[in-house]
Order: structure tokens, then C-alpha cells, then sequence
């Protein structure tokens, strides 16, 4: 019997544990105190387990066994990304539904995080002997830029060897790079436009935007007829502040921004056609003609791509404009073997030649560790040994906490091809199967990190 299998033991366990983790809202930057809550319920577990634990600062803790030997480690987060909309089942809940598991967080990444800690109490509670120390690390802030894992590797040590189990099976030994912009005008001096609201975070593509303008009949008329000649689905409402225009897309992450429908960029496409710059302001009309719907930067100059990790990728994440704001928010996830800073100035040039100013938010240097590296070869011992077969190698546009390792780590599992778990959309859902088969995988490469030599 493979060790793995022992976490099965554990399934109905676990899956009320589920019910009670999936209902924390725990958002960064809008529900902090559920994030801390998050944590915390992680924390009484692992005492209730009989595990060593510590709260290593607000947004990070970890919890540990054994001592000495090398120090393993397995990362995931507590924090999820806002419902968003067009749910069939409630998000902040465990549904079970035609052998699915439903909820906003169960493939990203609270599922897996709760399979980390169970791991550890059956390591535990069958008295393995383990060679090396292996620490369950949780983050509160993975979706908003891991500042947590900044925190947390000032206070502790690096691994020497990890994994995070927030991504895709087999194994990802690359990551693109990432930069987080916010490109904003001085003033807001749109004449006919008086409000533009859309996304609520930048690493997802937006489903629902709305626009306001003080706009003639005449206007309203060449509106429906663009309307009915786009790609969009709009709705149009008549209001005693004007007219309201409202865009509804279809989500996704922004690693792949091509399989999601960005209702800001449809609506911006909309509206261009109608106004010139003076009317709806130099923040619209850069967007338009730079971005648009595009995904693949080529109007601003950064179409490119390399044999390692495929294209770049551009998404318009969120959008304000009222009063005196106006504001956007870009996500762009550049290959690996690209120079960000060559990406940053490209982009910079584009804004600032219309007026506008970028400020960096986030900044991640791309991932990337050799094939043959030792972690690589454990993690595929322990997915050939429950699965039957050797793990694909590949590379992906997601950013995780491996990319904060400094080459000791990499993302492995637990999302299998084929699976539509919706991640960062509407109806986020695993597989029940799946589910319990990466908690086999993870289980057995747990125990193999810390028995190893």
C-alpha cells in the first residue's frame, strides 16, 4: 500500500472541515478580519492535531513536524479572489453536485491547503520517522501580490526544497513573469462620460462594467446600432443622471485572458465609436486604441513570446473614472526569458506619450528551475507512483508562491487537465474524485520530502 492512500482515511473528516473553511469570505483588502479567521482556524486544527504551529506575523504562519535533517516545505494561501457573479450554487458555501465540489476557493486554494495540514496529522498520527523538518507554510495575500510570503521569509528561513500545490498537474518548473500597473490621467476631464466602473481585482478578467453619459438622443441611437453590431451583450437603462450602459463578459484568470470575455474592454470598444477623446478622456481613448480587446500586447509593441513559456499576455483588470479619478489597472505575464524592465519601459512609452502616468503595483520576475533538479525528481517519483504515470513538465502565465523560493520550489498540482474548475470565475468546482486523488499524490510526496536522505 502506497503511503498516499492513508490520507483517505480522513475523507469525510475533511470534508466537513471544508464546509466550515469555504464559508470564511477571507478577501484581502476588503475582509481582513476573515483572513485572519482563516488562519486562525488553520492554527486550532493543527493544535487539535497535536502539531506544532506558529503565527509568524498577521498575514502568515506555518505549521511544522519534526526537526533537523533539511527543511521541506509545501505553500498554499487562505485568501480568495471576490465572488464576482452569475453563480448557480451560493460561493461562500461547500456544494455538492453531480459529483462536483462547489465553492469560490475550493481549486484556489483552500482545498489544497486543507489537504496539506490532514497530511501532516496522518504523517503524524502513523508515527512516520522522518529525516527532515517538513513545514506547512499559509499565506493571507497570495491573490493581492504575496506581501504575506515577503513577511514571512524575513522572520524564517527559505526551504531547501518546496512545492506549492496552486496550479496544474504535472510539474511547472517555469512561471512568467509578472507586472501589476496602474496607468491613471491627472484629471478626469471626460466631458460626456461621468462614471466607468469595472473589475474588482487585476489578476481576473472582468464580467461586468457599466458606464454612465450625459448623452443626446441622437447618441443613444448610434449606441444601440454599435450595440447590435458588436460582440458585447449590453444593456442599456435610462437614468435621472443619464444614460447607463451596462457590459456583461465572461471571467477568467488573467494567465489567460484570451479564455475570458473583459467586459470593460468591450464596453471601452463601445463607446470609442461613438465619442472622441474630449468626450470620454485620454484614459478611454488609450485603452482603446493600445489595448482594446486585445490580449497579446500587440498594439502596444509587446507581442512576443519564447519556446520556454509561449506568449505574453496583457489584461485590463479594473477601471474607475468618476469625479476627479481615473484610473485602470493592468495585468501582464511576460515569458521568462524576456527583460521586464524592457516590458515596463514599452508600456510606459505607449501611456506617457497620452498624457498619462504608470505606477508599478507588483513586480514578479519570472520562475524557472532546471528539469533535472532533485525536488523535480521526488515530485515526479511520487505522481508516477499513485497515477501510473510520469508527470508532464510545463511552464504557465499564473503566478505562485514559488516564484518566491529563489529556485528551491515549484508549483505541482493540484488541478488536472481536463478538470473545468472555473478558477477566479463563476461556479468555481473540482472534481470529488480528483480531489481526493491529488490528496493522494500530495500526501505521498509529502511523506517522501520527509523521509528522503
Amino acid at each position: 500500500m502506497l503511503f498516499g492512500e492513508k490520507i483517505l482515511a480522513y475523507k469525510e473528516e475533511l470534508l466537513k472541515d471544508l464546509e466550515y473553511f469555504l464559508e470564511i469570505e477571507s478577501i484581502d483588502g476588503e475582509k481582513d478580519d476573515e483572513c485572519e479567521r482563516a488562519l486562525a482556524f488553520l492554527l486550532k486544527r493543527a493544535q487539535d492535531f497535536g502539531l506544532e504551529y506558529e503565527l509568524v506575523t498577521d498575514k502568515s504562519v506555518h505549521i511544522q513536524l519534526g526537526e533537523g535533517g533539511k527543511l521541506c516545505g509545501v505553500l498554499s494561501h487562505v485568501d480568495v479572489v471576490p465572488a464576482g457573479n452569475n453563480w448557480s450554487v451560493i460561493p461562500f458555501a461547500l456544494t455538492e453536485r453531480d459529483g462536483r465540489l462547489f465553492g469560490r476557493g475550493i481549486a484556489d486554494d483552500k482545498g489544497a491547503a486543507l489537504i496539506n495540514l490532514y497530511c501532516l496529522r496522518a504523517l503524524k498520527e502513523n508515527a512516520v520517522t522522518g529525516r527532515n523538518t517538513l513545514r506547512a507554510i499559509y499565506g493571507s495575500s497570495e491573490e493581492t501580490g504575496m506581501k504575506d510570503m515577503d513577511g514571512y521569509f524575513k522572520k524564517m528561513p527559505l526551504p531547501d526544497m518546496a512545492f506549492t500545490p496552486d496550479s496544474d498537474y504535472g510539474i511547472c518548473y517555469a512561471e512568467k513573469g509578472i507586472l501589476h500597473l496602474r496607468v491613471s490621467s491627472p484629471t478626469n476631464e471626460a466631458k460626456v462620460l461621468s462614471q466607468f466602473h469595472a473589475g474588482k481585482a487585476i489578476n481576473a478578467v472582468p464580467d461586468l462594467a457599466y458606464v454612465m453619459l450625459n448623452s443626446s438622443g441622437y447618441d443613444e441611437q448610434m449606441l444601440m446600432r454599435l450595440a447590435d453590431a458588436s460582440n458585447g451583450n449590453f444593456e442599456f437603462n435610462y437614468t435621472i443622471d443619464g444614460l447607463m450602459i451596462i457590459s456583461r463578459g465572461k471571467s477568467s484568470h488573467a494567465c489567460e485572458p484570451q479564455n475570458g470575455k473583459n467586459a470593460a474592454a468591450l464596453l471601452i470598444d463601445l463607446i470609442t465609436n461613438a465619442y472622441d477623446v474630449h468626450d470620454i478622456g485620454a484614459l478611454c481613448s488609450f485603452i482603446d486604441y493600445a489595448v482594446n480587446c486585445e490580449t497579446n500586447g500587440r498594439s502596444l509593441g509587446l507581442k512576443m513570446s519564447d519556446s520556454v513559456s509561449g506568449e505574453l499576455t496583457v489584461n485590463l483588470g479594473m477601471i474607475h473614472i468618476e469625479d476627479k479619478i481615473a484610473e485602470a489597472f493592468f495585468d501582464i505575464r511576460y515569458p521568462v526569458t524576456v527583460n521586464g524592465d524592457y516590458v515596463l519601459r514599452q508600456f510606459k512609452a505607449v501611456a506617457e506619450y497620452n498624457g498619462l502616468s504608470v505606477e508599478v503595483v507588483h513586480y514578479d520576475k519570472p520562475l524557472y528551475l532546471e528539469k533535472d533538479s532533485p525536488l523535480i525528481s521526488e515530485l515526479s517519483a511520487a505522481y508516477e507512483a499513485v497515477t501510473g504515470e510520469k508527470p508532464t513538465l510545463y511552464t504557465t502565465g499564473g503566478g505562485t508562491y514559488a516564484r518566491k523560493l529563489c529556485g528551491r520550489g515549484v508549483a505541482f498540482g493540484p488541478h488536472f487537465v481536463g478538470d473545468p474548475i472555473n478558477m477566479h470565475n463563476a461556479d468555481e468546482s473540482v472534481d470529488k474524485e480528483k480531489f481526493f486523488l491529488h490528496a493522494q499524490i500530495c500526501m505521498e510526496a509529502m511523506y517522501r520530502l520527509y523521509t528522503m536522505e
